[in-house]
């Protein structure tokens, strides 16, 4: 009997770790489910956006974080518009073949070709990819755990030189699906920046000259 019981603790201690790791797992499994079916069936949307940006802390200095706010307009593939309105203004426009930067206070405009510069990039996780094969080119995906009531999966830039470290993709879940609600961004130098979407329409009808952009008059262009 003592036999018995001594090799049945070996066993019991096996299963409760098979099964934590099964429960591990399927907790998990909801934010690439959720990222592939917001890329395969969201094609459009639109949305208000906040941006905090915090700065490593420097030796005798505490990280200092700056605040931003905009919105937000996409349509797959390949275009999307950010317009920052608070606390200065700045618009980015990806229009298919060229990604503008237009700073206001500047008046200058910078124009890049979207092939050169898109692929790794957060916008590609949200708003340029076509699929999530497309997506699996650049990044390596995985599921990460459930925080914060929300649902997540990071992605790393296979890219080892980029300019990215890390972008972690948020999704909450609701009763008719699960909706994009934050990015976390960790770039290179250790600057982090969350971005927290509200107000989200997705496969709305937006206008043909959405993703349009016109350097505004007395501008400098410098493309590069």
């Amino acid at each position: 009997m003592r036999r018995a019981l001594a090799r049945a603790k070996p066993m019991r201690k096996l299963f409760t770790i098979i099964l934590i790791a099964g429960c591990t797992q399927l907790a998990w499994a909801g934010g690439m489910e959720d990222l592939e079916s917001f890329v395969k069936t969201v094609k459009s949307g639109q949305a208000d956006f906040s941006q905090v940006v915090t700065s490593p802390p420097r030796p005798g200095q505490a990280a200092r974080s700056r605040t931003s706010s905009g919105t937000f307009e996409f349509q797959r593939p390949h275009r999307f518009r950010f317009v920052y309105d608070k606390p200065y203004q700045q618009t980015i426009v990806a229009d298919g073949q060229t990604l503008w930067l237009y700073d206001a206070d500047l008046n200058q405009v910078t124009a890049r070709k979207q092939s050169q510069v898109l692929g790794s990039t957060p916008a590609a996780l949200i708003a340029s990819a076509p699929d999530l094969q497309a997506l699996r080119a650049d990044f390596n995906l995985q599921d990460a755990p459930d925080q914060d009531g929300l649902q997540w999966v990071v992605a790393t830039p296979k890219a080892k030189d980029g300019p990215l470290q890390s972008v972690r993709v948020g999704f909450r879940p609701s009763g008719t699906g699960s909706a994009l609600a934050e990015l976390v961004i960790l770039d290179s130098f250790g600057q982090r920046s969350v971005l927290t979407f509200s107000q989200l329409v997705v496969n709305t009808p937006l206008p043909a000259d959405a993703f349009r952009f016109e350097p505004p008059a007395g501008a400098d262009v410098v493309r590069q």
